[in-house]
């Protein structure tokens, strides 16, 4: 009897991580200037979330537990009518494991600023590809999309454009909302533009970066990191073709944010040529100016380095 239901909550357990579903989100929900709102229905609103992001078949593909998604999903609200409608900005990350490390890479790392909603205590999430329901399931699903798609792209060149391609959808179905953040007249750095960058062609260099960064970059470290560092100086040397008019569009600007100071720790791993890091340095204030104060720890490490060498 014992080893009939071992059995049976061996097969409950092989079923439910046979089937285990994309992401794997943490959701935090706050609202620390906003006063006398409902506590209750902001846990309620926590666990909604939650569960319609981890819970959802975003794909039809098959993930196992360990290859979820890790994100992070913080709400902040800061405005609410005493009803059911809530103005809130939300800080949205999500990142990969690296091969052969504990460490995990940031994909993402954005805040929409335009995370409005309206939302009562018992309300089901409903979502749906082919028409816009709320708000708030558009932007969930808008994001879970986005997330996968970087995601996708981190493992095989260009692989999240299916994914980009249903949140596209997403956007063209919201275009009928009142809510802000889904038109392109609604700003340079909102859900429109994200989308329409990550599928620009203008911007596939940078998207076909993404991969190799990772999968021939970061993956490859643990193997041989002089040669993995020296690879990556090469990545960027790709890069420096982009256009510069595209530069402080929404997708690199968020990207190269994300990523300033990882590659700032990559970067200052020793080669054996102390101008290693001078060329980093040179080819990341080109390409990523808005970040150059974080660069500057290369330049000071090639000055000491060469100092080193004096001595």
């Amino acid at each position: 009897m014992k080893r009939y239901l071992f059995i049976l909550i061996s097969f409950a357990f092989y079923q439910t991580a046979a089937t285990a579903q994309e992401l794997n989100s943490r959701v935090q929900i706050q609202a620390p200037t906003v006063a006398n709102i409902d506590k209750r229905n902001i846990e309620v609103l926590q666990t909604a979330v939650r569960d319609f992001l981890n819970n959802n078949k975003w794909t039809n593909e098959t993930y196992t537990p360990q290859e979820r998604i890790e994100c992070n999903f913080v709400i902040t609200i800061t405005d609410w009518d005493g009803n059911s409608a809530y103005k809130a900005e939300a800080q949205l990350q999500s990142s990969r494991p690296v091969y052969g490390s504990a460490y995990n890479s940031t994909l993402l790392n954005l805040s929409d600023k335009d995370f409005d909603f309206n939302y009562t205590e018992g309300q089901s999430l409903d979502f749906s590809d082919q028409n816009f329901i709320s708000n708030l399931s558009s932007l969930l699903g808008f994001y879970a999309y986005t997330i996968i798609g970087l995601d996708k792209d981190s493992f095989s060149s260009l692989g999240g454009t299916p994914y980009f391609k249903k949140a596209l959808t997403v956007v063209n179905n919201a275009q009928t909302s009142a809510n802000k953040g889904w038109k392109a007249f609604d700003g340079l750095r909102n859900r429109y533009w994200l989308n329409e960058n990550l599928l620009n062609k203008g911007f596939e260099e940078l998207r076909a970066f993404i991969y190799d960064y990772h999968f021939n970059g970061l993956d490859r470290l643990q193997d041989n990191a002089p040669r993995g560092v020296k690879k990556m100086i090469t990545l960027l040397s790709g890069l420096k073709q982009m256009d510069k008019q595209k530069v402080g569009s929404i997708f690199p600007n968020f990207y190269f944010a994300s990523k300033a100071d990882e590659v700032v720790n990559i970067f200052s791993i020793p080669t054996g040529d102390v101008s290693d890091s001078i060329k980093a340095y040179n080819l990341l204030a080109e390409i990523d100016p808005a970040n150059l104060n974080k660069y500057e720890a290369l330049k000071q490490l090639n000055s000491t380095a060469k100092q080193g060498l004096k001595k």
